[in-house]
């Protein structure tokens, strides 16, 4: 499964050829000329880096990074930019950033740093499957089959699922799943919990009849 990418560049030239030198390196890779998409895609997909640019129309890069951390999405971010004083470099680390490099740029030197992010950050998840009476995960295609058919499910409800599986019969509490599915530790955020598990329950047993999922009051859930 190739890692996959996203580039967010405002000129459209440059976006293309980011985007053709990062894909002949075998990189799955989505560009974008602003940030209006960029959220859903990072929401809905399982996405492993973002190139970000600064001077972006409607919003500044780092503030957008920053907006994306403090919703707890904490996708590896190399901002690519134009702005290069001291003061800027050191602004987009402290926004969220892993990496900065300033134009103009060299697109090899620029490879490797991708290359060595993805290398750190990327989990290696064995190829192969996991099961649980009629639940069945394609770890490999990130795939929700139930008795054989396919389940649409977004990226946070198959990695909330996996955890559950993991961890089957174990009480987990909101604070564990908000660290280890949302990778996020706001206890504000408890409610967030509740909606996706809501909305996982109704996908994997629409006829309410498997109870796969128990509430635990006042702590979190079980999975049965």
């Amino acid at each position: 499964m190739n890692n996959k990418i996203i580039i967010v560049e405002d000129e459209e030239d440059l976006l293309d050829l980011l985007e053709y030198n990062l894909s002949k390196e075998g990189l799955d890779v989505i560009g974008f000329l602003d940030t209006k998409l960029v959220t859903h895609i990072l929401e809905e997909e399982r996405i492993d880096l973002i190139i970000m640019d600064r001077n972006l129309p409607g919003i500044e890069g780092t503030e957008y990074i920053q907006s994306i951390r403090d919703n707890g999405i904490q996708t590896p971010v190399i901002y690519l930019t134009a702005k290069d004083k001291d003061s800027e470099i050191e602004e987009g680390f402290l926004s969220g950033g892993d990496d900065y490099m300033t134009k103009p740029f060299n697109m090899k030197e620029l490879i490797f740093r991708v290359k060595s992010i993805l290398k750190r950050t990327v989990k290696n998840i064995s190829e192969g499957t996991i099961r649980h009476k009629e639940l069945l995960l394609d770890l490999d295609s990130r795939t929700l089959f139930i008795n054989e058919n396919i389940i649409k499910v977004t990226k946070l409800e198959f990695d909330l699922l996996y955890e559950l599986i993991l961890n089957k019969n174990i009480i987990l509490d909101r604070d564990y799943l908000l660290q280890n599915v949302w990778k996020n530790s706001d206890q504000n955020q408890y409610k967030t919990v509740n909606v996706a598990m809501t909305r996982l329950k109704e996908k994997i047993d629409p006829d309410k009849t498997k109870n796969y999922i128990k509430s635990i009051r006042g702590i979190g859930y079980q999975f049965i």
